[in-house]
């Protein structure tokens, strides 16, 4: 989308309403465009992760990374989950550089924690902003991540005000990694309050028990329970038992394990979203995530045919000549999509108001590199070929796809930076993806490049 057109919102993009880096080893700008194209292209994915980080050097020191491109029309936007990725890819990187990225990454998201404007009970919220810019009703947002009066610039424009359990639990990981890496207290007790809010708050006693979904924007709770988000605290929980010592990290994380169980379909062989209500499964759609995600937290031959599930259910190949598709003539592109709904998206009508119409052969990157990632761990017949097939998709995305974008008005270096999707994708949960440049996704693929298991405890 354009920004006359309106933003085009993430999958994590649920909540704040209710309704629901690498390291800098590449210069990019000037002289840097034309050396990206000869670089390797986990260089090219770590530059574009600094580009995203440094987008607003007027903005101070303190600060996050853009998570996508100008284009998207989420202006500054910078997703908690994405810059948690940020802080697991620049570790994944062992360079000096990296770690100095994931260190400052590390310290702005506790500065995030210790500054909320609202609360201080350990929460972060589901995005900020980063950078200054003027909103689509012409209103100016002069801050950057820190505003004026010392507070985070917390993402009110677009409504990302609530926490969501799996985002909270993503920052988690990210600072535990931080803690163990580099020995520094102040990231495990950032650690530890995540880890204590998300009892506090999402702990259920409904009947399929684990954790509840969160709160929106107005601090009220969401009753409902994911699987991903469940997954993800397996784990968080697991990382603060081993980093604490605490056993009462174990209770919770087996609280975690038994829900994600409760999800598995034995007969197909995947595991279903999560639960509306607490008492009944939600059978419908199925993400990719959900599939992946477990192998790589649980790592449990009994549930590992869900990758199996995952790469033949979801298998898409967009090419120039679908319906929808935006990839140019003479490309194509393979890999997973979002969901099983998203292979039954009506082509016919635009994904939302002001938005495209999706291809429901459309790749959705980051869900490529999840695959990718848990193919290689599982290392079973066949894995690695699988794999590096899929790897190949998303290095030739990220050399053709998303030209001409910019982060905070700079253009980013030719061949840098991982689109989320090869065409505009309907995720059957009333958002999409498209074809914009992302630091999630381009600190997927760098994980899988690197076989760097981020969700193992």
């Amino acid at each position: 989308m354009t920004g006359s057109q309106g933003p085009a919102f993430s999958r994590r993009a649920l909540i704040g309403t209710g309704l629901g880096v690498g390291a800098a080893v590449l210069s990019v700008g000037g002289s840097g465009v034309a050396q990206a194209a000869t670089a390797s292209p986990e260089r090219r994915a770590y530059a574009f992760l600094a580009a995203a980080m440094d987008a607003y050097p007027q903005a101070g020191t303190v600060r996050l990374a853009q998570s996508y491109t100008d284009q998207a029309g989420l202006f500054s936007t910078a997703f908690t989950y994405d810059n948690a990725l940020a802080v697991l890819a620049a570790l994944a990187s062992r360079t000096a550089d990296g770690l100095s990225r994931a260190v400052a990454l590390g310290d702005a998201l506790l500065y995030a924690q210790s500054h909320d404007p609202a609360y201080d009970d350990g929460r972060l919220r589901q995005a900020y902003n980063v950078g200054p810019y003027t909103f689509y009703d012409g209103s100016p947002q002069p801050d950057g991540f820190v505003r004026a009066d010392g507070t985070a610039n917390v993402g009110t424009q677009f409504g990302f005000t609530g926490t969501a359990v799996g985002d909270m639990a993503w920052a988690g990981i990210a600072l535990a990694a931080l803690a163990k890496r580099t020995g520094r207290d102040r990231f495990l007790q950032g650690a530890v309050r995540i880890g204590g809010w998300i009892d506090r708050v999402g702990r259920t006693d409904q009947p399929l028990g684990g954790y509840t979904f969160g709160v929106n924007g107005a601090d009220e709770r969401l009753p409902f329970s994911s699987t991903e988000h469940n997954t993800d605290l397996i784990c968080l929980f697991g990382r603060l038992a081993r980093l604490t010592g605490d056993r009462v990290w174990w209770e919770r994380r087996a609280r975690a394990v038994a829900f994600v169980e409760a999800m598995w379909e034995p007969s197909g062989g995947f595991f279903y979203t999560g639960t509306n209500d607490g008492v009944t499964v939600n059978r419908s759609p199925v993400p990719e995530d959900t599939q992946t995600w477990s192998h790589l937290a649980l790592s449990s031959r009994t549930h590992s045919r869900s990758l199996d599930w995952a790469r033949t259910e979801l298998a898409v190949l967009d090419s120039a000549d679908r319906r929808n598709s935006t990839v140019p003539a003479g490309q194509s592109y393979e890999g997973v999509t979002f969901s099983s709904a998203s292979l039954l998206a009506n082509e016919d009508a635009p994904i939302a108001d002001g938005q495209p119409r999706p291809d429901r052969n459309g790749v959705w990157f980051e869900g490529t590199a999840h695959l990718v990632l848990a193919l290689r761990d599982r290392h079973s017949p066949g894995d690695e070929a699988r794999a590096r097939r899929l790897l190949s998709s998303l290095e030739r995305a990220q050399d053709l796809l998303g030209g001409g974008q910019t982060l905070g008005g700079t253009p980013v270096a030719a061949g840098s930076g991982v689109v989320s999707a090869s065409s505009p994708l309907d995720t059957g949960f009333g958002f999409g993806y498209y074809p914009y440049r992302h630091t999630g996704a381009t600190a997927w693929y760098l994980l899988a490049a690197a076989r760097a298991n981020p969700l193992r405890a």
